[in-house]
């Protein structure tokens, strides 16, 4: 990717989505821990039962099912795995030195194992590749990052952070989920070949807000005057932004060959910053709260610098 054509990324994609954070950090500061709560809490429950359910039933009811299209959700999904058997190695080793709480490293591998990759990887995919870019976001949500996140990820936060003795069943709380629901009636209608393209549109409308809110909550979410880094933090931003995404480089190759763009996409989508979800397991599950925090907001700032690097070398 040529200078040019990043700085138009910067332009119509980065600054925007920087600017919705920026505005939810300064909206920060008049409310307080109590109405950031409170407002977290809405724009949560609004996006996960409306938002983002339409956003998903759109991509999914036009998407494709192919060789091309799964290989996303497999690398990304692969790429969890992975990074939590190798995280789980290494803080474990890490730690007998400095004396890390279980709650900390519970925390540290959830960062370092989930991307933002629909909130993030959305705009970023749909830009670069168009409609099917999209779909690689959705994909990678629903396919990969979702369902791993309420198996594996509680499994972490609940076994390896050991404050919550009774999580309940995960594939129950992830069927809870209105996203799940919708991505599969769009999975459903979409290969049924009923005409759908109107409820699709419908879909499409309302699932616009669905990145600008989250992006927003990302701003009101991060503690912006406690943002000096921890050396942990670092490492974790760093393994999550250039170390993940290498993984997964090397799989795609490995398993495709030569890359074509899914596979471009499941990399990219594998280097975003730490899920903004990261936090909501953390507070629920009781871990170090103020460390998921940071990797996010460090993991979120440097990916502009990272995601510059990951496009030259794809592209």
């Amino acid at each position: 990717m040529s200078l040019i054509e990043y700085l138009h990324l910067l332009l119509e994609v980065m600054l925007p989505m920087a600017l919705l954070v920026a505005a939810g950090a300064w909206w920060r500061r008049s409310l307080g821990e109590d109405g950031v709560r409170a407002v977290r809490g809405y724009i949560s429950s609004i996006t996960i039962h409306l938002f983002a359910p339409a956003l998903l039933f759109a991509a999914a009811a036009t998407a494709r099912l192919d060789r091309e299209l799964l290989s996303v959700p497999l690398l990304v999904g692969s790429g969890v795995l992975l990074s939590g058997a190798l995280l789980v190695v290494l803080l474990r080793w890490l730690t007998r030195r400095a004396q890390l709480p279980r709650t900390s490293l519970a925390a540290l591998m959830l960062c370092g194992m989930f991307g933002n990759v629909l909130f993030m990887g959305y705009p970023l995919l749909h830009y670069l590749y168009g409609t099917p870019g999209a779909q690689y976001a959705a994909f990678s949500d629903m396919g990969a990052s979702t369902p791993l996140l309420w198996s594996l990820g509680v499994w972490v936060a609940t076994h390896i952070g050991q404050q919550v003795r009774d999580p309940g069943h995960p594939l129950v709380n992830w069927l809870k989920l209105p996203p799940v629901w919708s991505f599969g009636a769009g999975l459903l209608l979409g290969q049924s070949g009923l005409p759908i393209d109107p409820l699709v549109h419908a879909a499409r409308f309302i699932g616009q807000p669905t990145v600008p809110v989250m992006l927003l909550m990302l701003g009101l979410s991060v503690p912006w005057r406690r943002l000096a880094p921890t050396r942990w933090v670092g490492m974790i931003v760093g393994y999550k932004l250039l170390v993940l995404p290498a993984l997964v480089w090397l799989m795609a190759r490995a398993l495709y060959g030569p890359l074509h763009q899914a596979q471009v996409g499941a990399v990219i989508e594998s280097g975003v910053p730490t899920m903004l979800m990261a936090l909501g397991l953390a507070d629920r599950y009781r871990l170090d709260v103020e460390t998921t925090a940071l990797a996010i907001a460090w993991s979120t700032i440097l990916f502009v610098f990272s995601l510059p690097w990951w496009l030259g070398w794809l592209h």
